[in-house]
């Protein structure tokens, strides 16, 4: 049987029959003018594409459900993060799905999540669009050459059908849109979104189920490496840096926020990145700035004139969440083997509102665990409907919406490996330190910067520091490039006695969070505070 046949084979066996054109493997140029033919995306100045999403502009975490099946049943993380579907439900909604595809054409890319052989998974991503099949080529990596493509067996399936509505009364789901993952199927179905990240986030859900049970620690996180192949970690919630302080033209960029950590290393699992760009500075952040001028990339919900066809990153009329998907290699400094060696550092992300947190502390092992397990930052008043002043958000891992384990599994896979490889660990805050969000400005990102390549270098290895009563970790008392007033937040405080207030009610948040892992770890973890 020749490959092609093969695929149509392939498309027959999902259900997928009396189907319009089926375009495989299109190549970039290829998708533009299919999406520019379809009236999908006009392109920009200097050759991006743009595109809107319409009603749904970030992710729909509600929309989400794993289907309970026998091969995964006893595994998952079920809760309000992984809402149970039954296979019933499942098959409904698939057989409408397969019929509303009939007569329609399709784009399909074979690719792979995961840069190591090893442990990369072979994908098919079949949508319903060209720009969202373009988005897949972006992210995912590529199929290197002709003899790898007809060797290509995809192990799951992502169908993505943003037009196709379910029907919540009929497919138990709670509106028109659903991503529904089925691992015993090994398919994920998409729709009522066109949202592209549901298909990247959708295929982190599953690497963060297979990779574990593998004794590779999944992990959302940007990873970059010096000269002396000196690797970083960086965790981080959206919003904390994590894209901007890893994107650092004196070291290799392997990758912006997915990753794995086997035996052998750290290994990005994608080939691209899918960066904000509301109101992206030029000076910042010039890497990715350069990344949104460029053919390939995808710009959702970005401002555009469309007289003069130039977009403008300022403009938030149709969201905050503004984005670029671009391929890895749109980085000059990007390492597009996406592969390295074990990391030197971990560095953990918050940006807190509260003006509590140092700019930088050292962990201990236990520490870093607990506060990797508390994914802690928080949310400032005017980024989110109904917060009018700063919160205090956790989100376990530094990914909760996306961890399909239990969070334990995740945290003592990176406790033995930081021990295993005596990994230095920090946490780093990128947001206020002495008074809140309200009162003063953040703290600018040339400290955090000179912070991160202090703790990256050694520079901190022999100075003084002090231990945080509140939280119990160490903080350095002087950084190279850095005032040293800055490191103590609490004598940037206008006002001691209501910083102490704004810190004690911090830490009781803290330990109210840890409560629900508090069964499942160490006495060492679970004493930290």
């Amino acid at each position: 049987m020749s490959p092609e046949e093969k695929r149509k084979q392939d498309l027959k066996a999902l259900g997928l029959k009396n189907l319009g054109q089926v375009y495989w493997n299109l190549s970039t140029p290829g998708l533009y003018e299919e999406a520019i033919k379809r009236r999908e995306g006009v392109m920009a100045h200097l050759g991006p594409m743009v595109v809107r999403t319409g009603q749904h502009t970030g992710r729909s975490p509600h929309d989400k459900f794993m289907v309970r099946e026998p091969s995964s049943q006893d595994r998952l993380w079920w809760g309000d993060v992984n809402k149970g579907l039954s296979e019933e439900k499942f098959n409904i909604l698939l057989h409408r799905l397969m019929a509303y595809v009939q007569g329609k054409d399709l784009f399909v890319q074979d690719c792979f999540a995961g840069q190591d052989p090893e442990f990369r998974v072979p994908i098919r991503v079949i949508t319903e669009t060209a720009w969202h099949n373009l988005f897949a080529r972006n992210l995912f990596v590529q199929v290197k050459d002709q003899d790898e493509m007809e060797s290509h067996y995809p192990e799951f399936t992502i169908i993505n059908a943003p037009r196709f509505q379910a029907v919540p009364e009929l497919d138990g789901t709670y509106s028109e849109a659903f991503i529904i993952v089925n691992l015993g199927r090994k398919l994920i179905l998409i729709g009522g979104t066109a949202y592209a990240g549901e298909i990247k986030k959708s295929v982190f859900t599953l690497m963060n189920y297979l990779l574990p049970q593998k004794e590779v620690l999944s992990m959302h996180c940007s990873v970059n490496v010096g000269q002396d192949g000196d690797a970083a970690v960086f965790f981080g919630l959206s919003g904390t840096g994590k894209t901007t302080l890893s994107a650092d033209p004196e070291r290799a960029l392997i990758g912006d926020d997915e990753h794995g950590w086997s035996d052998r290393g750290l290994f990005n699992f994608e080939g691209g990145c899918y960066a904000k760009v509301i109101r992206l500075s030029k000076t910042a952040e010039p890497e990715i700035y350069e990344c949104t001028r460029k053919f390939g990339t995808i710009l959702e919900n970005v401002g555009i004139n469309l007289r003069t066809r130039r977009v403008d990153l300022d403009d938030d009329s149709l969201t905050e969440n503004t984005r670029a998907a671009y391929p890895i290699a749109h980085i000059p400094s990007a390492m597009r083997e996406g592969v390295c060696g074990h990391p030197k550092n971990v560095v953990m992300l918050t940006c807190d509102a509260f003006g509590v947190m140092p700019p930088l502390a050292r962990l201990t092992p236990a520490q870093a665990e607990y506060h990797f397990l508390s994914g802690y930052t928080a949310k400032v008043a005017g980024t989110e409907a109904g917060v009018n002043e700063p919160k205090a958000t956790f989100s376990t891992c530094f990914g909760a919406p996306f961890m399909a384990l239990e969070p334990h599994v995740y945290a003592d896979l990176l406790r033995k490996k930081v021990l295993q490889h005596e990994v230095n660990c920090w946490l780093l805050n990128t947001g206020w330190a002495g008074e809140p969000a309200s009162n003063a400005d953040r703290i600018s990102i040339k400290y955090s910067r000179a912070l991160v390549k202090a703790a990256l270098t050694g520079a901190l290895d022999n100075v003084e520091y002090r231990k945080d009563p509140l939280f119990n970790f160490e903080v350095p008392v002087s950084c190279p490039g850095v005032p040293g007033e800055i490191l103590n937040p609490r004598n940037q405080a206008k006002d001691p006695a209501e910083y102490d207030q704004r810190a004690q009610k911090l830490v009781e948040d803290f330990k109210k969070n840890f409560e629900q892992f508090a069964a499942k770890v160490p006495d060492d973890v679970k004493n930290v505070l």
